[in-house]
C-alpha cells in the first residue's frame, strides 16, 4: 500500500467517526416536550414528571411536561400523533390510546400505525375506591347493594375512554348492574368529589388516593388486576370476589409520532431503561403504587398490539357500542 492509498483509506475512515458522532449528538439539540394526556395530580402526570426529570439529566436537554387534557386522554394522544416525527414531542401513552377505536366512532389516530413505541416504563393497579359511608366491603357486596338500591350509585372516572371507564362498563356488563360513570378531566377533581361525598365510588390508580385510605377518609374495595397488590394486600380482586377472570391492566410507556428516526428511538429507549434501573426511581415509584416494568421498543409495540386486540374482543363480547 503506498502513502496516498494509506491516507485515503485510513484518513477517510477516521473522518467518518466524527460525522457519525456529530449526527448522533445532533439529537437532542433543544427542549423536548413530554405530553401527559391526563390532568395533573394523577398517575400519568406523576410518572411523566419523574421520567422527565431523569431524562433531561441524561440527554442533557430540558424535558418539559405539558398536560394536554380532554376526551379521556385522546386530545393529548392525537396531538402527538400529528406532531413532527423529529423526537421533540413525546407521549406518556396509557391504555386509553388502545381503547380509543373501540369506544369512540371518530378517532383521529390509529394506535397501531400513528405512533413509534419507545419503551414501556411501569404498570399500576386500577382500584375501585369508595366513600367510607358506603356500606360495602368488596365487589360482591357492591353488586348486591347496587341491585337492591337502583339509581343510588355512580362512579367517578378520569374521563370517557380511559381504562377506568372500560372497567366500569365491564363490571356493569359482567354483573348485570347499572352504576353510571361520572367522567372528570382527571383523577384529582374526581377524588375531590369522592372526599366530599358528591360521588360514592371512584375508579383510580393508587398514587393520589393512598394517603386518604391511610387516613380512613376513603376505602379501597376492589382491585382490577388478576392478583392482589402488595401496596394494598388486604383488598380483594374483582376476579376473586365476584367476576372470575376480570382484569383491566394499566401500563404507562413513552411513545413518539410514527417515522421517528431509529437512532433517536434507540437513544431514548436506552436512557429510559437506565432510569428504570435506578434504585431511587424504583423506591419512589413503589411508594406511589407503581411497579417498574421496563420493556424495550419492540416489546412495548407487542403489548400495544396485544391489548388492542384483547380489549376489542372484550368490548364486543360485552355489547359495548362506540359513541
Amino acid at each position: 500500500m503506498n502513502r496516498r492509498e494509506f491516507i485515503v483509506l485510513f484518513g477517510g475512515a477516521a473522518s467518518a467517526v466524527p460525522i457519525r458522532r456529530t449526527w448522533a449528538q445532533s439529537y437532542p439539540s433543544r427542549a423536548i416536550t413530554l405530553v401527559a394526556p391526563i390532568a395533573p395530580g394523577g398517575g400519568v402526570d406523576t410518572v411523566a414528571r419523574i421520567i422527565a426529570e431523569k431524562l433531561q439529566e441524561r440527554l442533557p436537554q430540558p424535558v418539559v411536561v405539558e398536560n394536554r387534557t380532554g376526551a379521556g386522554g385522546l386530545i393529548g394522544a392525537a396531538s402527538v400523533a400529528k406532531a413532527s416525527p423529529d423526537g421533540y414531542t413525546l407521549l406518556v401513552m396509557e391504555p386509553s390510546a388502545v381503547l380509543a377505536k373501540w369506544l369512540h366512532k371518530n378517532v383521529t389516530f390509529d394506535v397501531l400505525t400513528d405512533f413509534t413505541p419507545i419503551a414501556l416504563v411501569t404498570t399500576t393497579p386500577l382500584v375501585l375506591f369508595a366513600h367510607p359511608s358506603l356500606p360495602v366491603g368488596d365487589t360482591k357486596e357492591l353488586i348486591a347493594y347496587s341491585k337492591a338500591n337502583p339509581g343510588k350509585l355512580s362512579a367517578g372516572t378520569p374521563g370517557v375512554g380511559t381504562p377506568h371507564h372500560i372497567a366500569a362498563l365491564m363490571l356493569n356488563a359482567a354483573a348485570g348492574i347499572d352504576i353510571p360513570q361520572v367522567p372528570y378531566r382527571g383523577s384529582a377533581p374526581a377524588l375531590s368529589d369522592l372526599l366530599s361525598g358528591q360521588i360514592p365510588l371512584l375508579w383510580a390508580t393508587p398514587v393520589a388516593v393512598l394517603p386518604f385510605v391511610q387516613q380512613e377518609k376513603v376505602k379501597a374495595i376492589a382491585i382490577a388486576t388478576l392478583e392482589r397488590e402488595p401496596i394494598l394486600p388486604q383488598v380483594p380482586t374483582i376476579a376473586e370476589s365476584a367476576v372470575p377472570g376480570f382484569h383491566v391492566d394499566i401500563w404507562l410507556g413513552i411513545a413518539a409520532p410514527s417515522h421517528v428516526a431509529a437512532e433517536t428511538v434507540r437513544l431514548l429507549d436506552h436512557a429510559i431503561g437506565e432510569i428504570t434501573r435506578m434504585p431511587e426511581v424504583g423506591k419512589h415509584m413503589s411508594t406511589l403504587g407503581f411497579n417498574l416494568d421496563y420493556r424495550p421498543a419492540e416489546k412495548f409495540r407487542e403489548l400495544i398490539g396485544a391489548d388492542h386486540q384483547r380489549y376489542g374482543e372484550v368490548i364486543r363480547a360485552a355489547g359495548i357500542e362506540p359513541n
